[in-house]
């Protein structure tokens, strides 16, 4: 997600984690707790709560707000930031619905890493890189990035992009990139589902960030491959 709604919700304020939120390009606000927390909350519906929780203060240290956000419909990501030290308390707090727990003290740039985790997470088709194919030109754009593909890539990333979410299996894709094309030609192909893997792999190398952990041509295990809608 390019900008995230975040409410810190807090006990002492974190001015350098609300600069370093901003500075990712989030909207945050800061809330001290108060009796009119949970209204503000719900009003802001944020994408994401960072909740302090302490030893003890208004809401029972917090936990008041974290009972309240878990058991709300529409919940948003939830990041608990907490001097707490026992093991018991932070297992409860990911029980009551906590993506994430951070010890304090903690470093703003861990508290932003784990931010952008939790909201990959919650959010993956919004982080997804934007993939433009013009079929005019033969061109693929990642991202604002031209990819050069080769015939035979573009030919399956064009049968994917024809029914995005929609299963291909190994031999549909042998069909539609050497079976069909050859026996109008006059000849026989002998492509098999290896060749669909191959290509499937020299593809992602160009499109994707992670080959390893691909975003954009997914696997549906026992199935084939699909594009993520």
């Amino acid at each position: 997600m390019e900008t995230a709604q975040i409410v810190l919700c807090h006990s002492n304020p974190h001015d350098a984690l609300v600069r370093g939120l901003t500075e990712d390009g989030h909207r945050v606000e800061s809330l001290p707790w108060d009796e009119d927390s949970r209204e503000r909350i719900a009003a802001l519906q944020p994408d994401l709560v960072l909740l302090e929780l302490a030893v003890r203060g208004p809401h029972r240290g917090g936990w008041d707000l974290l009972e309240w956000l878990g058991e709300r419909d529409g919940t948003p990501g939830l990041v608990i930031l907490t001097s707490l030290a026992r093991l018991g308390d932070r297992v409860r707090a990911l029980d009551l619905g906590a993506d994430d727990v951070i010890q304090e003290p903690f470093h703003v740039e861990e508290v932003r890493a784990r931010v952008r985790s939790v909201l990959r997470r919650i959010f993956p088709e919004l982080h997804r890189p934007r993939l433009v194919i013009d079929d005019e030109r033969k061109e693929v754009w990642i991202a604002e990035r031209r990819v050069t593909l080769s015939p035979k890539e573009y030919a399956l990333l064009s049968l994917l992009a024809s029914a995005p979410g929609r299963v291909f299996s190994s031999q549909e894709i042998v069909d539609a990139l050497w079976t069909e094309p050859l026996l109008a030609a006059g000849h026989t192909s002998y492509a098999t589902g290896q060749d669909a893997q191959k290509y499937v792999y020299l593809l992602r190398k160009k499109i994707e960030a992670d080959v390893t952990n691909p975003e954009i041509v997914l696997t549906v295990r026992g199935f084939g491959y699909r594009l993520a809608v």
